[in-house]
């Protein structure tokens, strides 16, 4: 029996999106500016990554291809070889371009209503749900309050912090309330616990996430966030396709965030590394592991943490080379029958202004179980990530979406 594979490469986005100047996107193309930066030098950093973007086994799967039918462009750098997988580009069709209005569609339920949003003021926060905060949490108040960098709102506030203890809590372009607060000196489950309260008064304004921002260091000199980031979101709608795996009774495997994403809701056997690369290595395993008929997600958001929210070109064409580089160890640890789909949830382009995410079309390439090598068009939704999957696995189909010939 077949198992699918969903791994979700965070913000590595392929330009082209069509209401892109909705979102004041217009021109974001996140692989596209990459590779682009790459073949003119923007992409070296010494001691990093030199040269061309190199993705040989992305690129073998049609990657260059999706790049090309989304913006139109043939992306600097790629040879665009006759790709040995289906290839073909999604379009958002959610209303947002955060995490889980993306995540959420690819597993076939879109968003089809307004996320609530913090304005772009300063105190960015309504004064209700502040003096709540600050009183349910017994806290001497709160810095910051207003849209800002996650790494760079650490530096401005965290020596005050360490001070007051007063919590970090910021906003941005999504849908999400950020608290960031020093690991040791508040305390880890301080932290989150006051998220939980947040979360419960955000419900009101229909706020898509709350999320824990642990961080650690003596000054702004070393400051740096740890991997006990805790996402804080709203239940998924019903329908979704790990609903519908774990009702057949299937096994289900959540790696890296997607539990957080789904509200742990029907997220079976969830695992958390620390890094994409640890990420990868606990979908190796799971390879060895889940039964037959079963379903692995996989979220790998060092793309969008640690090199898009940062404009950090050469870091995020080293995180694809890196990843590029393990698929070969994916591929080796999969069973013939097995069916995979790498794909995004919308882009970051680290060459665009601002340090938000962008609205762009998502590659979507997949392979195994007997797929026929092609193009599989544009698709008009992401939730035709999770009808075919369905197909796959013989489970019920959804609402949304079709399924394309794998």
């Amino acid at each position: 029996m077949t198992r699918a594979i969903l791994i979700v490469l965070d913000s590595v986005g392929c330009g082209g999106a069509e209401d892109a100047k909705a979102y004041r996107d217009e021109g974001a193309d996140t692989l596209g500016h990459i590779a682009e930066a790459c073949a003119d030098g923007r992409g070296d950093r010494e001691g990093l990554r030199r040269g061309p973007l190199r993705l040989p086994r992305l690129e073998a799967l049609g990657l260059g291809q999706a790049m090309r039918a989304s913006t139109s462009r043939a992306p600097p750098g790629f040879a665009l070889p006759e790709p040995r997988g289906q290839w073909g580009f999604g379009v958002e069709t959610s209303r947002g371009k955060d995490t889980p209005s993306g995540h959420w569609e690819l597993a076939g339920t879109p968003v089809d209503f307004d996320w609530g949003y913090f304005p772009e003021t300063i105190p960015a926060f309504p004064g209700d749900l502040t003096d709540a905060l600050i009183a349910e949490g017994k806290l001497a108040g709160i810095l910051a309050n207003r849209h800002a960098s996650g790494t760079a709102v650490i530096a401005d506030y965290g020596e005050e912090h360490l001070r007051t203890l007063k919590p970090i809590c910021y906003t941005s372009a999504d849908s999400v309330l950020q608290i960031a607060a020093h690991e040791q000196a508040f305390g880890l489950d301080r932290l989150y616990d006051l998220c939980r309260i947040a979360r419960r008064l955000c419900d009101p304004l229909n706020i898509g996430r709350v999320i824990a921002r642990p961080f650690v260091g003596a000054s702004a000199k070393d400051f740096v966030r740890t991997a006990n980031r805790k996402d804080f979101a709203v239940s998924p709608p019903d329908g979704n396709l790990l609903q519908r795996a774990a009702r057949a009774g299937r096994a289900v495997v959540s790696i890296g965030k997607i539990g957080d994403i789904f509200a742990h809701r029907d997220t079976g056997d969830e695992r958390k590394g620390k890094s994409n690369d640890g990420n990868v290595a606990l979908l190796i395993d799971a390879l060895r592991t889940t039964a037959d008929g079963g379903l692995i997600f996989v979220n790998l958001v060092d793309f969008d943490t640690e090199w898009g929210h940062r404009r950090d070109v050469p870091g995020y064409a080293a995180c694809l080379e890196a990843f590029d580089a393990r698929l070969g160890a994916i591929e080796a640890a999969m069973r013939p029958q097995d069916f995979c789909v790498i794909t995004a949830d919308h882009g970051n382009d680290p060459t665009f202004r601002g340090f938000d995410h962008t609205r762009e079309h998502v590659p979507i390439l997949a392979f195994g179980a007997g797929a026929a090598p092609g193009p599989i068009g544009p698709r008009s939704s992401l939730a035709d990530v999770a009808e075919t999957i369905a197909v796959k696995l013989g489970l019920p189909g959804g609402p949304h979406g079709t399924a394309w010939a794998a």
